[in-house]
C-alpha cells in the first residue's frame, strides 16, 4: 500500500462530530470556551476558520474527560496539560496528575553484566595499530597522556583496543590525544568512586555488583553529556 500523507485538518464541526459519541452533550460553544481559555490551540486558515489537527481532539478528550470523570478545575487541567506539553506521561489512576516517564535503558551505556570480567585480550603494539589505523607514534602519544596503557609486558587490554578506535573516530575531527587526557581523569575518578563503594564489601557477588556500580556511573556520566549537548 502506499503510504498515507499527512492527516488533514479538521473543521470544528468535524471535532463536534468526532467528540460527541463519547460526550453527547460537547458543543461548539464550549470547544469555544476551551481555547479562550487556553487549553486547546486551533490553528487559522488565511480567512480566519479554525482547523484542528488530530492531536488537537486527543487534547480535548483529555480536558473533558478531566472535568466529566475527575471533577478537575479548569486550573488542574492547565496544569496537567502543561505537564504533558514538557513530557510527562498520563496514568491510569482516576485522580493523578501527569507523572514523569519511567527511566529507559540507555542503549549508549554497556550493561552491567557485559562489565563483568570476561576473556582478556592482550595484543601486542603492532596488532594495535593494525586494528585501528593508527600509527606508532600516535599510539604513544596516547600513551603519554594515559589514554591507552600497557602492562608489564607491554600488551594492551580489550578496553585499550575500544579506546584506540574512540580516538580514530576522534581524530577525523580534529580532536587529538593531548586533548583526551580529561577522558582518563574522569575514568580514574569513577573507578575510584566504584571502588570506595566496594571497599567494605566482601560477599560472592562482589564482581556482580561492581559491575552493577560501574554501570550506574556509566548511565550518570552518558545522562550529564546528553544533557549538556541539548541545552541551547
Amino acid at each position: 500500500m502506499p503510504a498515507s500523507g499527512p492527516e488533514r485538518p479538521l473543521t470544528i464541526g468535524k471535532v463536534l462530530d468526532a467528540l460527541r459519541e463519547e460526550f453527547p452533550e460537547v458543543s461548539i460553544s464550549k470547544i469555544r470556551f476551551l481555547e479562550v481559555e487556553g487549553l486547546v490551540e486551533p490553528k487559522r486558515t488565511a480567512a480566519g476558520y479554525r482547523t484542528y489537527a488530530p492531536a488537537d481532539v486527543e487534547r480535548l478528550r483529555y480536558v473533558l474527560r478531566a472535568q466529566r470523570d475527575r471533577f478537575w478545575p479548569l486550573k488542574v487541567i492547565r496544569e496537567a496539560l502543561d505537564a504533558l506539553d514538557r513530557g510527562l506521561e498520563p496514568t491510569a489512576d482516576a485522580d493523578a496528575r501527569p507523572r514523569p516517564p519511567a527511566p529507559e535503558s540507555d542503549p549508549d551505556v554497556p550493561d552491567a553484566n557485559s562489565l563483568l570480567p570476561g576473556v582478556a585480550v592482550r595484543l601486542t603494539r603492532y596488532e594495535l595499530t593494525t586494528a585501528t589505523g593508527l600509527d606508532l607514534e600516535t599510539i604513544s602519544s596516547l600513551e603519554g597522556f594515559g589514554v591507552l596503557r600497557a602492562d608489564v609486558e607491554g600488551h594492551f587490554s580489550g578496553a585499550d583496543l575500544q579506546a584506540a578506535h574512540a580516538a580514530a573516530g576522534l581524530a577525523a575531527y580534529g580532536i587529538e590525544a593531548r586533548h583526551l587526557r580529561p577522558f582518563r581523569t574522569a575514568a580514574d575518578r569513577e573507578v575510584g568512586l566504584v571502588e570506595q563503594a566496594m571497599s567494605t564489601r566482601r560477599t560472592a557477588g562482589r564482581a556482580k555488583d561492581q559491575a552493577d556500580v560501574a554501570h550506574l556511573c556509566l548511565q550518570l556520566h552518558a545522562a550529564l553529556v546528553k544533557g549538556g549537548l541539548a541545552r541551547p
